[in-house]
C-alpha cells in the first residue's frame, strides 16, 4: 500500500503546470525559457501574477488529488500517513518526471500543500513562517526548507514514527531539490527576491 502511494503520488506529480503554460505562452518548454526551472516563480517571473496563479492551483491540484485519492479512496486503512506517502510521492513526480528525463522543478507548493492536507494547523503556520523568512531574507530557498522543517516535530510528536520519518524524508527531498540555491547562498552568490516589489511591478504591469 505503502509504495502504491508513492507511486500514485509520482504519477499525478509527473503533469508540471508550468510546462503546460509556457507552451500555451512561448510555444516552448519552460526548461528553455527565464531561470529554466518548471515551477511557478519561474513563471510568475516571466508572464506575472495571474500565470504564477495558474501554475500554483495546478500543483496544489494534483498534490490534493493523489493525497486525497489515497486517503479517503484507496487505501483508508493507512490513515493519514497515506498523505505523507503520496505527498512525497508528488514531490518526486515534480522533482524528477520522467518523461522531462527526470529533470523537473523543486516541488515547494506540492510540499507545502501536503503538509498542510495532513496537518492543516502546523502546515498553515508552517507556510506563514516561510513567507515571512523570505520576505526578511530575501532567499526563496530559505522560506520554502523552512516550512517542512517546523514541521517535523509535531508530526513526529503528534502523528508517531511512521509519519515522522516520511515526512523527514519528504524534507530530505527538499533540501535536495535546492542544493544548488544552498550552494549559492553559502558562496554568497545566491540573487536575492524583492517579493513585494515584483508583486507591485505585476499590478502595474
Amino acid at each position: 500500500m505503502r509504495i502504491l502511494c508513492v507511486a500514485i503520488g509520482y504519477l499525478c506529480g509527473c503533469f508540471l503546470t508550468a510546462e503546460l503554460v509556457a507552451r500555451h505562452k512561448t510555444g516552448r518548454s519552460a526548461g528553455s525559457i527565464g531561470s529554466k526551472n518548471p515551477g511557478m516563480a519561474n513563471i510568475g517571473g516571466l508572464f506575472g501574477v495571474k500565470w504564477a496563479a495558474v501554475t500554483l492551483a495546478g500543483d496544489v491540484l494534483k498534490t490534493a488529488l493523489a493525497c486525497l485519492l489515497c486517503r479517503y479512496v484507496l487505501f483508508p486503512s493507512l490513515g493519514r500517513t497515506a498523505i505523507l506517502y503520496a505527498g512525497v510521492g508528488s514531490a518526486l513526480g515534480h522533482g524528477f518526471p520522467f518523461w522531462r528525463g527526470f529533470r523537473g522543478g523543486r516541488g515547494v507548493a506540492v510540499t507545502c500543500t501536503y503538509m498542510v492536507l495532513f496537518s492543516p494547523l502546523w502546515g498553515l503556520a508552517a507556510n506563514v513562517a516561510g513567507l515571512c523568512v523570505l520576505l526578511a531574507a530575501g532567499y526563496p530557498a530559505a522560506g520554502a526548507l523552512v516550512i517542512p522543517s517546523l514541521c517535523l516535530i509535531p508530526i513526529f510528536r503528534g502523528a508517531g514514527l511512521e509519519a515522522g520519518l516520511v515526512a523527514s524524508a519528504g524534507t530530505a527531498l527538499l533540501f535536495f531539490l535546492h542544493r544548488d540555491s544552498l550552494q549559492r547562498m553559502a558562496a554568497g552568490t545566491e540573487k536575492k527576491t524583492d517579493l513585494l516589489a515584483k508583486w507591485k511591478k505585476s499590478k502595474k504591469d
